[in-house]
């Protein structure tokens, strides 16, 4: 891995991003920094982080052979790697909330923001943006069930060490991918993500409260729910809320 460090930024993916249009990058190269401008969320959420206090990085991941309908691996592999560094450090159950956010007990520490370039039918390159709340104890009051590492362990973490980790395990959830074994990803993601096959709490985009279950994902990333009257709904992002997350 090649890991550029900036101490402030507009957008470590935007940088990555630009980056990589100028000149040719090597396969993993990171841009990490200590503080981030505009930091981004998905569906132009914003993301907040207190300067010098998390992991706020890109990283650029080329491909050789995906397909654009095989994209949402992408999201599982990340996720996965995270959710194995993190488990393996801290004693604490940490879950994978659909797509892509981790949670601790309940509580996001993580977030994901995933631009992909495409070529004909495949993905070529990845910019995968990755905020994840270390070292920061206190939040703006407008934001709910969010956390921290050290709120969590009480401890505070070497923000360096656990960069290269993540990187190590995210890389070796992107072998998996290279290696097509998609059916193991999606097994592994489904076992870690939360609510799965447990009866939870959902509000539709139309505001209808209803109780569900989730199933699955489709090949789209769709989330899948079984509904109290045995019918199978499936969503996109934004389409859904977890009313007791």
């Amino acid at each position: 891995m090649y890991i550029i460090k900036l101490n402030a930024i507009d957008s470590t993916n935007s940088y990555l991003k630009e980056l990589s249009a100028e000149k040719k990058l090597s396969n993993f190269t990171v841009v990490s920094t200590e503080y981030q401008i505009n930091g981004r969320g998905q569906m132009g959420t914003t993301w907040e982080s207190s300067k010098g206090k998390n992991l706020i990085f890109s990283v650029l991941v080329n491909f050789e052979e995906l397909l654009i309908t095989h994209r949402f691996y992408i999201s599982m592999a990340v996720s996965l790697g995270i959710i194995a560094t993190l488990n393996n450090q801290f004693d604490i159950k940490f879950k994978i909330k659909w797509p892509n956010d981790i949670l601790a007990e309940r509580d996001k520490v993580a977030g994901i923001l995933i631009e992909n370039t495409f070529r004909g039918i495949n993905i070529s390159q990845a910019v995968i943006g990755i905020g994840l709340n270390v070292n920061q104890t206190e939040f703006s009051n407008p934001l709910k069930n969010v956390t921290s590492l050290i709120n969590l362990s009480k401890k505070k973490t070497d923000k360096d060490l656990l960069l290269k980790q993540l990187i190590k395990n995210i890389q070796s959830q992107f072998l998996l991918l290279k290696e097509k074994k998609l059916k193991l990803l999606k097994d592994n993601y489904l076992k870690e993500l939360y609510g799965y096959k447990i009866n939870l709490n959902f509000i539709d985009i139309n505001k209808n409260n209803f109780i569900g279950k989730i199933i699955g994902v489709d090949e789209d990333g769709k989330l899948e729910l079984l509904a109290k009257n045995k019918t199978i709904r499936k969503f996109n992002l934004k389409e859904i809320t977890f009313t007791n997350s």
